[in-house]
């Protein structure tokens, strides 16, 4: 078909004009499309490679401490071993995505000038903030693991920092968990003295009534009656005198001495029961433990995973093509509509 009957063919765009459409056209198509692929070819050798460094880690459970390894009948759902759930995994991307990990992070590596941003820019912390959450990225996994993803053009970087925020999450944790563990700690310390000082109170007491010879109110109450009986039988007026005298003293003293006496053991079970309870929470109060379990630590990656340039030729190769097509048929349809 010579040219001028190719111009002057009228295309439907049918299916098989289409092709017989690119297949005309196929010159400005083929050289757009050769400068396209050149183009993206030295535009994807211009930018910086990144490198990838990933952590992959599950948050462990929000069971007690203390109660797991102190409490005899702990009855609780879950162990301080075991995996956490959806939950803890939730808490575990807060803490990721926190600001105070995101400043430590930024401080430590000094990411305002590795990221060669001005500090005298119109808006230095926003176009930081940018480029930390391009470059590292928080995922939470279907099977409720967490992955800690970064890029950077420098490897052992990228696997500095990945390894660095795991390691902070344990940090900040820590601070949240203990501050309240000790202002716990502190209001059962200040109640378990107190009661052990009320101990030493009743047992002051109690040792005085002693020192009057009341040492089991209700087995000397008997004994005293049954030997007062039997010197009255007798006649024995001296020890008569004397069961009188010691019943005298229990009569005084022994009501005392029963209150005291229940009201200490009463104590004693109180305070066995805090003195556990002082235990826990000393033990939460002290305990550092991980509240992560690591899969996969990140190490310093070998081949770079940024940009993919095969991909980017091919996309914006395959764009150019498309680009040019649609903008020769409107053309087309635009110089058909005016000669008509």
């Amino acid at each position: 078909m010579s040219r001028d009957n190719q111009s002057n063919y009228d295309y439907d765009f049918s299916s098989t004009d289409f092709l017989i459409y690119m297949w005309n056209k196929r010159v400005p198509l083929l050289i757009i499309t050769f400068l396209a692929g050149v183009a993206s070819i030295l535009i994807s050798f211009s930018i910086t490679p990144k490198f990838r460094s990933t952590v992959v880690m599950f948050p462990t459970t929000s069971a007690s401490i203390a109660k797991n390894l102190l409490a005899d009948n702990y009855g609780g759902r879950s162990s301080m071993y075991e995996i956490g759930e959806e939950e803890q995994s939730e808490q575990l991307m807060q803490i990721l995505n926190s600001e105070g990990i995101r400043n430590r992070i930024i401080e430590k590596y000094n990411l305002m000038d590795h990221y060669e941003i001005e500090g005298n820019s119109k808006f230095p912390m926003t176009q930081l903030y940018a480029e930390f959450s391009s470059n590292i990225n928080f995922e939470l996994t279907q099977y409720l693991s967490v992955v800690i993803d970064v890029l950077d053009t420098d490897p052992q970087m990228a696997a500095d920092i990945a390894n660095d925020i795991a390691a902070l999450v344990d940090t900040v944790y820590n601070r949240m968990l203990k501050q309240r563990a000790i202002d716990a700690f502190y209001l059962v310390d200040k109640e378990y003295n107190s009661m052990i000082t009320n101990m030493d109170i009743l047992q002051d007491s109690i040792n005085k009534i002693r020192f009057l010879g009341i040492n089991d109110y209700e087995t000397q109450s008997e004994r005293y009656y049954e030997g007062l009986s039997r010197a009255i039988n007798e006649g024995n007026y001296n020890a008569q005198k004397i069961f009188e005298d010691k019943l005298k003293v229990l009569s005084k003293h022994g009501g005392s001495y029963v209150v005291i006496r229940d009201h200490l053991l009463h104590e004693t079970e109180r305070l066995s029961r805090m003195k556990q309870r002082y235990q826990e929470a000393e033990l939460e109060a002290s305990q550092n433990l991980q509240h992560i379990f690591i899969v996969d630590s990140a190490f310093k990656a070998e081949k770079k995973a940024y940009p993919k340039k095969s991909i980017i030729v091919i996309i914006s190769t395959l764009a150019a093509f498309l680009l040019t097509l649609i903008t020769l048929i409107v053309v087309e349809n635009i110089r058909k509509k005016v000669t008509a």
